[in-house]
């Protein structure tokens, strides 16, 4: 097997991550991200530019992050469900961002892109893509919510008619909180451990995901940053904040990863909100836009209707 070339993965990452962080640049009114550059040295080669946007008008806070780092031994939570990988080195390299705007009627949303590549002297190298991107709302808009998921199913319709249904499932079920019994949002796309139909197939459809969430979320984004809003309305968003603080420390994989491998700590935990609540078993009064979200919108469904 002809190891993928990396050098064309991290050429189109390192633009993907110039286009987006310009496109929030300039919906936030031309505020701009700070670039931080960071070489590892303490196990991990590599390195990477985390690009933050902090208390802007529109983004509160925002980060976009590129990585690409080596190791020479996989750390636990990636070789729980893969056994073969154990005692290969390894090479990962992706794009991963979240946006916590600041009005609570303009969704959070999170997007990832990565390749993976483990090796092993005498054996052929397993390699794969994943990523996705998946929508946070704290109040929810049925026409958000459908134009989300119809630019997600657009990006993947040229790879196969069944690809967005099962990548949208996976991500219902990936960004789920167990001990809550609830979804993190409204879903998206979820994959892993892509590699059938050879390197420039998934390559060609990580660039689909990656090139496609532009079109997903600024159109949003615009709809709702300027709503007018209040003490109530903050509050509420501060609260479900916590979930997605409890959801990246508990259960997302990336997360636990990076923090297991001895990755950069600043840029793992850049995804969590600048500010956040908990409350003791609190819950939504009835019939009010708040109980709505639970009731309706972190529900897992078909957002499409006939469309499918």
């Amino acid at each position: 097997m002809i190891k993928p070339n990396i050098t064309v993965i991290r050429d189109y990452l390192l633009s993907l991550q110039d286009h987006i962080c310009q496109q929030l640049e300039n919906i936030d009114n031309n505020e701009s991200f700070v670039e931080d550059a960071w070489e590892r040295s303490d196990g991990l080669a590599g390195g990477g530019r985390t690009r933050v946007l902090n208390d802007g008008d529109i983004i509160e806070q925002g980060g976009v992050n590129f990585s690409h780092v080596r190791g020479t031994s996989m750390p636990a939570s990636a070789t729980a469900n893969r056994p073969d990988l154990a005692g290969r080195s390894f090479e990962a390299i992706g794009v991963s961002l979240v946006i916590h705007p600041r009005n609570p009627y303009a969704p959070t949303c999170h997007a990832n892109v990565r390749f993976f590549i483990a090796e092993k002297e005498g054996e052929e190298p397993i390699w794969w893509f994943g990523g996705g991107y998946d929508l946070t709302p704290y109040y929810g808009f049925q026409e958000d919510v459908i134009h989300w998921h119809q630019t997600a199913k657009k990006a993947c319709d040229p790879f196969g008619q069944s690809i967005y249904q099962k990548y949208k499932k996976w991500c219902d079920e990936y960004f789920y909180l167990k001990h809550r019994d609830e979804t993190r949002g409204v879903g998206g796309l979820f994959f892993d451990d892509l590699n059938e139909g050879g390197f420039e197939h998934c390559f060609n459809f990580l660039q689909s995901i990656g090139n496609s969430f532009l079109k997903a979320y600024l159109p949003i984004l615009e709809r709702r940053k300027n709503t007018p809003f209040g003490e109530r309305e903050r509050d509420f968003q501060l609260y479900r904040r916590g979930r997605y603080v409890e959801f990246n420390l508990v259960y997302d994989r990336g997360t636990l990863f990076g923090l297991q491998s001895g990755g950069r700590t600043e840029s793992i935990l850049m995804s969590l909100p600048p500010l956040v609540k908990w409350r003791y078993n609190w819950q939504p009064e009835p019939e009010t836009d708040e109980a709505m979200l639970y009731n309706v919108f972190l529900k897992p469904q078909n957002w499409l209707g006939n469309e499918k």
